[in-house]
């Protein structure tokens, strides 16, 4: 029954995760669009900061820590279609941190990215979860 509820909750969180990996860029390109140092750049740092503390960061740490458990649990961490789920959640992880190093730099004013790359790595956390999504359920090795 534990095992059902980890499922549970590691699932709520991924959501909320990638619902946060898929809002931060979108907001760095609304964000890049205002006037440094104007009243709506500064919202638009009080937001991503919002985001990240409250929403991205606690999520994806409870997804970690669920999701080894659940690993643990059922002794995945021999098993193929686990190991390179793994690989693919480190990805994003990283993908995370960089967004978080984007928001700071953003946050001081640099404006280092194009809207259009910003556009397309947005893309990185949809392609993530059909990669994860298809290793959990199909198993394919």
């Amino acid at each position: 029954m534990m095992y059902l509820w980890f499922k549970a909750a590691h699932l709520i969180f991924v959501i909320f995760w990638m619902a946060g990996l898929f809002m931060l860029p979108r907001f760095f390109v609304y964000h890049q669009e205002s006037a440094p140092g104007s009243p709506e750049n500064a919202l638009w740092i009080e937001r991503e900061r919002r985001l990240i503390r409250i929403i991205l960061n606690p999520a994806m740490i409870m997804v970690w820590v669920l999701g080894l458990g659940l690993a643990g649990m059922i002794g995945a961490f021999s098993q193929g279609w686990f190991l390179a789920k793994l690989l693919v959640v480190f990805g994003l992880t990283a993908y995370h941190g960089w967004m978080i190093g984007y928001a700071r730099k953003l946050s001081q004013g640099e404006r280092s990215a194009s809207g259009k790359m910003l556009r397309l790595i947005n893309e990185i956390p949809g392609i993530a979860a059909v990669v994860i999504i298809i290793l959990v359920i199909v198993k394919p090795f």
